[in-house]
């Protein structure tokens, strides 16, 4: 597990919201809370850790975005993501403004 947790940190990184929408478009796009730790979503996921991941979707700590969301964020396409890919799914997590990088 430690190594697939290490594999999944090496692999985090920043996305903007205009390269997510061929995601969007496939319904594999599942944002994560800033309340949890992305890469330890990602973890859950990938060894089919059920009782965990179901009781975030219960809390509302993972979910798929909203239509209000994305048109949000189709108003501001560099607005901009921590993004993991799991397969099928891909997860994001909003990056705030102090942590976006400059123009």
């Amino acid at each position: 597990m430690q190594d697939l947790k290490a594999e999944l940190t090496a692999s985090l990184d920043e996305a903007e919201w205009q390269w997510l929408l061929p995601h969007v478009r496939r319904d594999s796009l599942i944002i994560v809370t800033p309340e949890l730790n992305i890469v330890d979503v990602g973890v859950a996921i990938a060894n089919n850790n059920v009782p965990l991941v179901q009781n975030w979707i219960s809390q509302e700590l993972i979910h798929k975005p909203s239509l209000t969301q994305m048109a949000d964020w189709q108003a501001n396409l560099s607005k901009r993501f921590n993004a993991l890919i799991v397969q099928p799914f891909v997860l994001i997590q909003e990056l705030t403004a102090t942590h976006q990088n400059s123009p």
